[in-house]
């Protein structure tokens, strides 16, 4: 029996006394578009971070192509093919957009340190395919025109736009979408969606959103997991989810008593 492409199994993390993940279990086939939901405080930012080595988990396994996560660093997760952007922007404010993408871009290059410092042998021909890389990227999320900008000079919805192209620099085959739409307004989020869906289609890839507003991950995850208090309460459909009755009393329950 083949295994999936991607596939948490038992995975638990405490802090201290308290439970942030229990025994979270899902799994994931290539080229899915999943949503991970639930209210806020539900563990759901834990569980990337256990998924790409900031955290070790205390049981359980995370296995991506058949491998098992777990004992690996943050870098060799990202050097295997999982990429992730953050709920808390994490750009070089001060660096051009650009440049935030080449950054990225440049994680496997094969140029020497030598050649990197004085600019000689493949350097220059390997820079110049870093940079046309990142304006492609940049004009896949609409950022080509503002190139030259400091990236913390952007407006805010087009800074979560630039992380999502600096983690497609990376070349993911996994990628993780924390709260992409966090503080965006409708009209916004309604443009991530589109552009997500657009990245997944042509990218190949898989896609895991974190998500604690339900109206993005009901309208482009197929897939839908939904946790509370670190544990796994639902999956299934969008409809499925939607109308379970243990996420109705965890997640709309908090809309109801509004």
């Amino acid at each position: 029996m083949m295994s999936s492409f991607f596939e948490l199994s038992g995975v638990t993390k405490n802090f201290g006394g308290v439970q942030a993940v229990s025994k979270m279990t899902f799994s994931m086939e290539k080229g899915e578009l999943a949503g991970l939901m639930g209210p806020n405080g539900a563990g759901k930012t834990t569980v990337f971070n256990l998924i790409t080595g900031v955290y070790d988990p205390d049981e359980g396994s995370i296995l991506f192509k058949g491998e098992n996560l777990v004992p690996l660093k943050t870098f060799q997760v990202t050097a295997r093919g999982v990429a992730r952007t953050f709920q808390n922007l994490r750009l070089f404010q001060r660096s051009t957009v650009l440049e935030n993408v080449m950054t990225a871009a440049q994680h496997h290059v094969p140029y020497t340190f030598v050649e990197g410092i004085t600019h000689l042998g493949r350097w220059r021909s390997k820079e110049r395919e870093i940079r046309e890389k990142s304006m492609t990227l940049l004009e896949r999320v609409g950022l080509a025109d503002r190139a030259g900008q400091a990236a913390g000079t952007l407006p805010y919805g087009y800074q979560r736009r630039l992380e999502i192209a600096r983690a497609l620099a990376l070349d993911p085959e996994l990628l993780l979408l924390d709260e992409p739409a966090a503080g965006m307004n409708a009209e916004e989020v309604a443009s991530l969606n589109l552009l997500i869906q657009d990245i997944h289609r042509d990218f190949a890839l898989t896609i895991l959103v974190i998500e604690h507003h339900m109206d993005l991950v009901m309208e482009i995850c197929p897939h839908i997991i939904c946790m509370n208090f670190g544990a796994k309460i639902a999956e299934g459909t969008p409809r499925e989810v939607q109308n379970h009755p243990e996420v109705l009393k965890a997640y709309l329950g908090e809309e109801e008593d509004e």
